[in-house]
């Protein structure tokens, strides 16, 4: 029985700058105004960074009924809806906001088109936070659409002024064709200036893309909720490649890697470093010997924080000492 000799890196995985930003504006809240620091909906979509902050004090809820008068309130990296914000804001929550930038973007985008009397085209995943939020910046006028069959059935109220928007998390290349179709039927839609998928879901995708090539068998590290994740598997398997996604090391079957000889690896945006090198161990513990980094973009992007969550250079240094191993390779 053949056992795996090495294992791939891909360059760039793991977290990125939006995801680094959200974690860190909860675990500043924490420091600066003590548990509990209640969080909309899982901060970002990854169940290890999620029972973490649970265990340092934060409180994830889904409704705002569940967080009580004057507490601390922060809103996941997805982003919300204009009620949302609103209700919260009714209610006197002090309130941080850790949406990501890039998707921050896109809400800023459809609120300036829409008072040019544009209705919008979504492309994106139903149900997705990240796409309720975006869509709830408008009370109407704004279409999902999740495939190119979809497109089809889109019924704007006029078609001169049609915009696109897109989730940020999607497959690069689906939503081109998804894009595509929306073109073909209304060809004067306005499209983004940049694409809305975001630098670093392309990034991941692009390694993914260099790395299947070059292996029998992909992990993916990431959780089932995270849309960025469960896209680089696919695109593996789109690619030919075996592939698999596990939310840890535990999740891994040794079956899986029977006859195979070169193990490819990332990891969704969402997805800490510790968890790939827990999966490293274990693949190892199987009998690979090498593991090998790509050559592969290397990631600078930085967010800045919101206001009022400065902390002095004494806990700043505990916070430094307390996250050894959250910055995704390249931050």
């Amino acid at each position: 029985m053949k056992h795996p000799q090495e294992v791939l890196l891909a360059e760039p995985r793991g977290f990125c700058a939006g995801v680094d930003r959200a974690i860190e504006i909860v675990e500043r809240a924490l420091q600066k105004f003590g548990a509990p620091i209640y969080v909309r909906h899982e901060i970002v979509h990854n169940t290890y960074v999620v029972n973490d902050l649970k265990a340092k004090g934060a409180v994830f809820i889904e409704e705002l009924n569940d967080v009580p008068p004057g507490a601390t309130l922060v809103f996941s990296a997805h982003g919300v809806s204009k009620a949302v914000q609103a209700e919260a804001r009714a209610r006197g929550f002090s309130i941080f906001d850790a949406t990501c930038p890039l998707v921050t973007k896109v809400h800023v985008e459809v609120a300036k088109l829409a008072q040019d009397g544009y209705e919008f085209i979504m492309i994106g995943h139903k149900g997705h936070p990240e796409v309720e939020g975006t869509m709830g910046q408008l009370d109407s006028g704004i279409h999902l659409v999740e495939d190119v069959q979809d497109v089809a059935h889109v019924q704007p109220l006029q078609t001169e002024r049609l915009a696109v928007v897109t989730q940020t998390t999607l497959s690069v290349d689906d939503a081109a064709e998804i894009m595509a179709a929306v073109r073909a039927r209304f060809p004067s839609v306005r499209e983004p200036k940049q694409q809305d998928i975001c630098y670093a879901t392309q990034n991941r995708q692009d390694a993914v893309k260099l790395l299947s090539p070059q292996v029998e068998l992909v992990i993916v590290v990431g959780s089932p909720t995270s849309s960025n994740s469960n896209r680089l598997r696919e695109l593996a398997a789109k690619l030919g490649t075996t592939a698999y996604m596990v939310d840890g090391a535990n999740e891994l079957r040794p079956e899986w890697f029977d006859g195979i000889a070169r193990v490819g690896l990332t990891a969704g945006a969402s997805a800490p470093e510790v968890l790939v090198k827990q999966v490293i161990a274990r693949i190892k513990a199987l009998g690979a010997v090498s593991v090998r980094t790509m050559d592969g973009i290397q990631e600078t992007v930085k967010f800045p924080l919101p206001k009022g969550l400065k902390i002095d250079a004494a806990t700043g240094l505990q916070l430094a000492q307390r996250r050894p191993e959250t910055g995704a390779a390249g931050h």
